[in-house]
């Protein structure tokens, strides 16, 4: 008798194991989906925009700095907040005198901060700093590609346990350079890459694939690509987050204006 309620008491600890991991497994998965951490990229509809030349009545940002002026599309329909956000403090003069807070490697830059350190300010709008990442199959970072930099994840147990979380951007901007790509790398690329044309645009244009879907892009640089090397390229001392460059490398003003064929 002791045998039996033994074995009826082990199978309905068992089942009630099982039916709890089977609501932890079907909660986790539905959590999994409320996150930007990743997108559904299908090769059949993706198409690389950025490769395209701007065209007109296009959204631009100038961006005048001390080293000089590089223009870049802006991409409200893919990213609408970023944009939006760049665009209004754009708009406001947020971004005259900032800084390029950060050079590294000749790989990308970063500016846009108030301070040489990267860091924000005291009093700083959190709102403009908390807006949620966007990540599009038909942009990457490419060459040239201006990105919203992450600044937050918010993410409960589950996802820090299965993977996901809401992640967000702000007022500072990655500018992308690019890796070197040696034949080796590009062969690499290619076996790894799932999209030949994504793989092969990657290693003809240049840029950081190790950034893809990690970044919100919010344009793509069609005019003054050398400021772009400049920047990426400066001399530098480790602050310990960022290399921030020795000199002082300012944004003196960003402009949006729309693109015209002739100036």
């Amino acid at each position: 008798m002791k045998k039996k309620n033994g074995l009826a008491r082990f199978v309905i600890i068992t089942a009630i194991v099982f039916a709890v991991l089977t609501v932890f497994l079907l909660y986790a998965r539905t959590q999994q989906n409320v996150n930007n951490s990743f997108i559904e990229i299908d090769p059949d509809t993706m198409k690389l925009i950025q490769l395209e030349p701007p065209k007109e009545g296009e959204p631009i940002a100038i961006v005048d700095t001390t080293l000089g002026e590089f223009r870049f599309v802006l991409y409200p329909q893919q990213s609408p907040n970023a944009v939006k956000n760049f665009t209004e403090l754009a708009e406001m003069g947020y971004y005259d005198g900032t800084y390029v807070f950060n050079s590294d490697s000749g790989a990308y830059s970063a500016a846009g901060s108030k301070l040489k350190s990267g860091e924000m300010p005291e009093g700083y709008d959190v709102d403009r700093e908390l807006i949620e990442r966007e990540l599009h199959q038909d942009l990457w970072p490419f060459k040239g590609a201006v990105c919203a930099m992450n600044t937050t994840v918010d993410r409960t147990f589950m996802q820090k346990v299965f993977g996901g979380g809401m992640y967000y951007n702000g007022s500072r901007f990655a500018v992308i350079n690019s890796i070197e790509f040696d034949e080796e790398t590009k062969k690499q690329l290619m076996d790894a890459s799932q999209n030949k044309e994504l793989g092969e645009a990657f290693a003809e244009n240049g840029g950081i694939p190790n950034f893809s879907q990690q970044l919100t892009v919010i344009g793509q640089t069609y005019e003054g690509i050398e400021v772009v090397e400049k920047l990426a390229s400066l001399e530098t001392e480790n602050s310990g987050i960022y290399k921030v460059p020795k000199e002082d490398i300012m944004i003196n003003s960003v402009k949006i204006d729309v693109y015209k064929a002739e100036k």
